[in-house]
């Protein structure tokens, strides 16, 4: 039942989730449709210059989770660590399979 009033009790967290949910949707039907034409963003990232790109977006993941992950509390089960460590091993997955791809691809 908690699911239904979700958007009159936590306005800003359920706008925030469908607009990440909209931003993804969105990106993957652009990268979906640049096959066709090939659209100017994927010929940036995927150029010789997207492994500067993608290891600046692998810098910043470290230092960004390096950092967020020592400010949060560690003890108890109510800790937010959890879900930022999930977050980061998440992100990390793609950013470094992104400079992978941008690295062996060229």
């Amino acid at each position: 039942m908690e699911l239904f009033t979700l958007a009159f009790t936590h306005p800003v967290e359920l706008g925030a989730s469908v607009t990440i949910v909209a931003l993804m949707i969105f990106i993957m039907v652009r990268s979906a449709l640049s096959a066709d034409g090939g659209a100017s963003w994927t010929r940036r990232i995927t150029g010789p210059n997207g492994k500067f790109l993608f290891g600046a977006l692998f810098v910043a993941w470290a230092v960004i989770f390096g950092v967020g992950l020592q400010l949060v509390p560690h003890e108890g089960a109510n800790s937010p660590y959890g879900g930022i460590g999930l977050i980061a091993m998440f992100t990390g997955f793609f950013v470094m399979m992104g400079f992978l791809w941008s690295v062996i691809g060229e």
